[in-house]
């Protein structure tokens, strides 16, 4: 335990800030060029503590992934602002406690455009000038009905040119290997990218696939439609399945049914006890993203993205089957 002099109270597994904000904050796309060398660059994404004892893992896994030089690091954002508060904060620590280069998420659930621009400027006071721009799902039900707040924005595209007027932020959306369920058709949902980014958007993370073809489709679509705007970067999002309680979470994320070519080596590794076989299960959900990150690199992805769901185990396992330099020595799982 460690004492924020900043709040005057102590902050569980965090350590003393060592950073101070600094100017020139450099873009993802920026970042992306630096990291890119022997191997292709690789970026995590962590999810807002709920409380003290979930910080204190995030922080550890922050702590892993520094020594291991990411080309940036996201935060992901509550819905509905069900920890606001402390996402603003824990991403601010980011900037200016590690070395590393976070990426704030910004949604347009239930905020009005006054709600969003302090949080954008809550962002700019910590120094983050990197913000990723979705419209965000509804609280509770991710496939529910998707409901503008009165005095908000409709969609991610109008987000993009409120962040973009607000001052000097770098801008990354979301894009859909599959199409987003919300859109009628895959032409449409090309259009519907192609629009984010011509707003302002440098690039875009897809939403988590488990069929490389899918995400080499969307790279197709976007460059016939718009060859300008389709050479921007689209970092594929990738997450290593540990369990099946993984694949569930998975499957309600995306909002898709794992391909069931997936589906059938997962099974198999769990056979007839899944309860006694989870060791199993994680192998192979280790091997298929292993799979599929290195069918991507040589693909020619710009970076690869993992959910890391806070833990720091799994994505290690991946890039050091990948062949990565890595020094670090996750103790979690």
């Amino acid at each position: 335990m460690t004492f924020d002099n900043a709040r005057g109270r102590s902050t569980p597994g965090r350590p003393p800030r060592t950073h101070p904000n600094v100017s020139g904050t450099p873009s993802v796309v920026q970042s992306l060029r630096a990291h890119s060398g022997a191997a292709v660059p690789f970026s995590v994404e962590f999810n807002p503590p709920r409380d003290a004892a979930a910080e204190a893992r995030l922080w550890r896994a922050v702590r892993q992934f520094e020594r291991m030089h990411p080309a940036f690091v996201s935060m992901t954002y509550g819905a509905g602002g069900s920890t606001r508060d402390r996402t603003v904060r824990v991403t601010g620590e980011l900037a200016q406690e590690t070395t590393l280069l976070p990426v704030a998420h910004l949604t347009a659930v239930e905020h009005s455009l006054g709600e969003l621009r302090s949080l954008v400027g809550s962002y700019a006071d910590s120094g983050i000038r990197n913000i990723l721009v979705l419209r965000g799902d509804p609280p509770g039900d991710p496939l529910g009905e998707w409901q503008q707040h009165p005095e908000g924005v409709a969609y991610a595209e109008e987000l993009v040119r409120i962040v973009r007027d607000l001052g000097d932020f770098h801008v990354g959306v979301a894009s859909f290997p599959q199409g987003h369920h919300r859109s009628p058709d895959l032409d449409s949902d090309t259009a519907f990218l192609a629009a984010k980014l011509r707003a302002g958007a440098e690039y875009s993370i897809t939403q988590m696939f488990f069929d490389v073809e899918h995400y080499l489709r969307l790279r197709d679509r976007i460059a016939k439609f718009d060859p300008i705007e389709g050479a921007k970067p689209i970092i594929p999002e990738l997450m290593p399945i540990t369990s099946l309680r993984t694949v569930a979470r998975a499957e309600e994320l995306c909002g898709r049914a794992l391909p069931a070519a997936v589906l059938d080596r997962l099974n198999k590794a769990a056979g007839d006890a899944p309860d006694d076989n989870q060791a199993a299960v994680r192998e192979v959900g280790i091997e298929i993203a292993t799979e599929m990150a290195q069918r991507l690199i040589d693909e020619g992805a710009p970076c690869l993205h993992f959910i890391t769901l806070n833990f720091a185990k799994a994505t290690t396992e991946v890039l050091t089957n990948l062949g990565y330099g890595v020094t670090a020595a996750p103790i979690s799982a």
